[in-house]
């Protein structure tokens, strides 16, 4: 099944202690399924007790430069009363946030990550060291402890306005300023003007990166394609470079004049998909030739990407290219290096196949299942539901299409219902012309009167669209359909539309 990537923006920073530098970037949010780890039961409840926009949604216009958006005041006001810790060290930030930190990583580099929200454990938000695995407990309770009277005192004095988003980036920026870490990757959470991780000033950042620019957060960032490239261009620094999708890189001067490259090319190919390091991968050539004030240059053939699709080679052409700044300012980064960590990049939950044991845990033996965040949907009420269900309906017939509902960040306040996501999958199927068999039909209702026991056959192989709130319910039927059209042979059964129903598979695997 060939599907588009629906609108994708990042925005990443990267830092690194000095007299290292730091990177920006802007990423689309991912998701949280808050299993919790008992031993920061106490550190999980003290940031729980904040104000959550994963889980309550962000208001409109918060993440413009207005007197309606977030204020960095507060978060300048918080990281002073830690000693700024973020001075100590350079940044970046989703896919492109991970290509990055394995591409310095394999160099030999010491990296603190910072990523939001998370899938099963709360501390997959930060990694530290050179092995790229999430901090440990105790680690994190040291921390905690250690400036838990300062975020008191700063909670108290913002009159209760602190919230979990800047509570956990002050503590991820204070660790990694405690671990010593030579550089810095921090995802940011909305945008970039108003964002909490854009206290990071130009001397200390190395590189700014804005990937896509799309409609994510449509009404939080201005209702504009232009107000949310206003936003994101908020991370641009003075004097600082900035790397866009594919070739489009941008030095904002002292003078304040800017300066485009206009000679030299990307070229990107796939050559095709096979196992590696045994995951699905896709083969790909990339080539660098980019002429700015010094030259940016690579050559990579048969580069086998874990993470699928034309959305992630895109990402790593955009990593590589940041890599490369970073070795025009100094820092050794190899072409072995770049290739090692990129190669070495899988992310869960993104363009993810099951292995057969794991399917049949589910209860979906037969079934290939792929993991992206198109038969089980579930999404959150800010995003664009009509957009998401056209991609997928104007790409390759679906046998069904099973529209569910799952927590998002722990809560229901974001959850879509599953019968609004049917009466916008039905409105899509109209606007393009497309025939479904939903459950306002009359053989619809004669399939599913007993919905664990029901033939297909006599559907002539329409699309099944069916509204079930319950996750695990949803797949089992999508496999039934699946085995039955195929006759038992393969299928791919997909679960998308939010990250956060990928996490709800995931943890249901290590129950």
């Amino acid at each position: 099944m060939k599907i588009r990537k629906l609108i994708n923006s990042q925005y990443f920073t990267l830092t690194h202690r000095k007299p290292a530098r730091t990177v920006q970037f802007e990423s689309k949010q991912w998701l949280s399924s808050y299993t919790q780890d008992p031993e920061l039961n106490s550190f999980i409840q003290y940031i729980d007790s904040l104000k959550n926009y994963e889980k309550s949604g962000v208001p409109k216009d918060a993440g413009t430069d207005s007197d309606d958006g977030f204020d960095l005041g507060r978060m300048r006001r918080l990281m002073n009363r830690l000693g700024n810790p973020q001075s100590n060290f350079k940044a970046w930030k989703g896919s492109t946030a991970a290509y990055l930190s394995n591409i310095l990583r394999s160099e030999g580099y010491s990296v603190g990550c910072y990523t939001s929200p998370h899938m099963l454990s709360i501390r997959e938000r930060m990694s530290i060291g050179r092995a790229g695995e999430p901090v440990s407990s105790n680690t994190l309770n040291s921390i905690f402890g250690r400036i838990k009277q300062s975020l008191d005192e700063a909670i108290v004095f913002e009159n209760g306005c602190l919230s979990h988003f800047e509570v956990f980036t002050a503590v991820a920026f204070a660790l990694f300023a405690q671990e010593n870490v030579d550089f810095a990757i921090i995802e940011a959470g909305l945008g970039g003007a108003r964002d909490a991780t854009n206290i990071i000033s130009s001397s200390e950042l190395s590189v700014s990166i804005i990937t896509t620019i799309g409609e994510e957060h449509l009404s939080a960032l201005g209702g504009s394609l232009e107000s949310i490239a206003m936003a994101k261009a908020g991370i641009i620094k003075k004097g600082r470079p900035v790397s866009f999708p594919f070739s489009i890189f941008l030095t904002l001067n002292h003078d304040s004049n800017r300066n485009f490259a206009s000679d030299g090319r990307i070229r990107t190919s796939v050559k095709g998909i096979s196992m590696f390091k045994g995951r699905p991968s896709q083969c790909c050539d990339l080539v660098i030739e980019l002429d700015l004030d010094s030259q940016l240059s690579i050559e990579l053939h048969d580069l086998n990407l874990s993470m699928l699709g034309t959305h992630q080679l895109q990402n790593a052409v955009t990593a590589t290219c940041a890599a490369l700044c970073l070795r025009n300012q100094g820092w050794i980064i190899s072409d072995g290096s770049i290739r090692a960590g990129l190669e070495n990049t899988f992310v869960p939950g993104r363009s993810q196949f099951l292995a057969s044991k794991e399917a049949e845990k589910l209860g979906l033996s037969g079934s290939t299942v792929l993991l992206d965040g198109a038969v089980v949907v579930a999404m959150a009420s800010d995003k664009d539901q009509l957009a998401f269900a056209k991609e997928f309906l104007s790409g390759r017939q679906l046998d069904a299409i099973f529209l569910t509902e799952v927590d998002i960040a722990g809560g229901i306040s974001r959850t879509t219902s599953a019968s609004v996501l049917r009466d916008c999958w039905m409105q899509a199927s109209r606007e393009l012309g497309i025939n479904v068999l939903h459950d306002r039909m009359m053989e619809y209702r004669e399939l599913f009167e007993d919905k664990f026991s029901f033939s297909t056959r006599g559907s002539k192989h329409e699309t099944i669209l069916a509204s079930e709130k319950s996750l695990s319910d949803s797949m089992r039927l999508a496999n039934q359909i699946l085995r039955e059209r195929t006759r038992n042979g393969s299928g791919i059964l997909v679960v998308t539309g939010s990250l956060h129903i990928v996490a709800k598979v995931l943890a249901s695997l290590n129950m």
